[in-house]
């Protein structure tokens, strides 16, 4: 890589691209209650509207992951930003002008989706490419934030845009993949491959050897990253069913409501990931305490239902979320050298995909079967995985005297 360090436009770039596919999901979030009523269907099939682009995803991303690693990041973030405003165009469209609307809402839900695996999974494997040490810990952060940004307004922009019509949003998307599009033309510089990339079957077989080594840990780290967004996407769901059903809560409001622990979860993925640097005995206690958080707070969310106190305790989960997902982007980043990182962040970002697939459909179900099961199931799930991660992480005690591209030579497996 260039020894000339990036500059702030690469950064403003790089964190535009997951913000561009947080939006994908949470600006859509406030008008699922009036999508359902219009359409007329169903609680599942409305929950599909969420499932159908996160499955897509999931399915897509280590294919564009592998392709990145191939070729080039920007060779396959700039028609990923495509794809996924063409998808927002047909889904509005539909909405408008066509019959058999839901249908094609969901066509154009799967194509935002294939879209959307070529965003933030490789946004984090160019970072991995451009940053190194500390400095790449720092701008992970920005990215987590940046998603976590994406996460506060979409509802408060999606609110706003249903004032003029509920489908206005699918026409908003291509808008902020243009913008990004833009951002990475002319801001980010990747440096030419030096040497042809190896053929799929050498390819294979390295991704076989981080496995073999480090599989242990990275099915720990992916089953994490994948169950704090089952759960923020989840409980979004349920709150705004709930403001809309039991508190007559609507419009701009509700976008508000809906964007107050996600604003908590920003704000601690930020300065989480502008402070642990490369101090990995500091990211497992993080990691671990955050969890612990999150399986307090919905266990506590049982015993109350007042928007107030229900709030004040769930932020406390919010909290818990983005001291855990930094330092899960920074272990999955540098774990592997730069030629094979694009498949293995990519698989990360498919298996989070899959924890927001699942959320809003599970919850349904839930939702319909206890309010105090779906709660206590929920911390179940994180006391779990808080288990799994205090157990099968072990840091070595001995730092290296230099950085090294991987983190894991600086980990013992149990």
């Amino acid at each position: 890589m260039s020894k000339k360090k990036p500059k702030g436009g690469t950064i403003l770039a790089i964190s535009s691209i997951p913000l561009i596919l947080v939006l994908g999901n949470s600006m859509l979030i406030p008008v699922l209650p009036k999508m359902k009523s219009v359409l007329d269907v169903s609680q599942f099939k409305i929950s599909l509207i969420i499932t159908v682009f996160s499955i897509a995803a999931a399915i897509a991303i280590p294919i564009l992951g592998y392709l990145s690693d191939r070729f080039s990041r920007k060779a396959i973030i700039i028609p990923a930003l495509i794809l996924y405003g063409s998808g927002g165009i047909l889904a509005g469209m539909a909405a408008a002008w066509f019959s058999n609307t839901y249908t094609w809402i969901l066509v154009g839900r799967i194509m935002q989706g294939i879209g959307a695996a070529g965003t933030a999974p490789i946004a984090m494997a160019l970072t991995g490419d451009l940053f190194k040490g500390g400095e790449q810990s720092k701008v992970l952060g920005l990215v987590e934030a940046s998603n976590g940004v994406g996460k506060v307004i979409s509802p408060i922009i999606g609110s706003l845009l249903a004032l003029i019509i509920w489908y206005a949003a699918f026409f908003a998307f291509p808008i902020f993949c243009l913008i990004s599009i833009l951002l990475t033309i002319f801001f980010v510089k990747e440096k030419k491959k030096e040497e042809e990339p190896p053929p799929f079957g050498n390819y294979v077989k390295g991704l076989a050897s981080v496995f073999k080594t480090e599989g242990r840990w990275l099915l720990v780290a992916y089953l994490t990253g994948a169950t704090c967004l089952f759960a923020l996407f989840g409980i979004l769901f349920y709150i705004s069913d709930i403001l809309e059903k039991d508190h007559q809560i609507d419009g701009l409001l509700k976008g508000a409501i809906l964007a107050i622990p996600l604003l908590f979860m920003t704000t601690t993925s930020y300065i989480t990931g502008t402070k642990i640097g490369k101090n990995m005995r500091l990211m497992k206690k993080l990691i671990i305490i955050g969890l612990l958080l999150m399986t307090a707070s919905f266990s506590t969310l049982v015993f109350f239902k007042s928007l107030v106190p229900f709030f004040s305790v769930l932020v406390i989960s919010s909290v818990g979320t983005g001291l855990v997902l930094p330092c899960i982007n920074s272990f999955i980043t540098g774990s592997v050298p730069s030629d094979r990182r694009g498949f293995v962040t990519s698989l990360y970002g498919s298996v989070r995909f899959l924890g927001v697939a699942i959320g809003p459909p599970v919850y349904t179900a839930l939702m319909e079967w206890s309010r105090t099961g779906m709660f206590l199931s929920t911390a179940g799930l994180t006391l779990f995985v808080a288990f799994l991660c205090l157990v099968l992480i072990r840091v070595g005690k001995k730092e290296p005297k230099q950085e090294s591209d991987s983190l894991f030579e600086k980990l013992e497996f149990t």
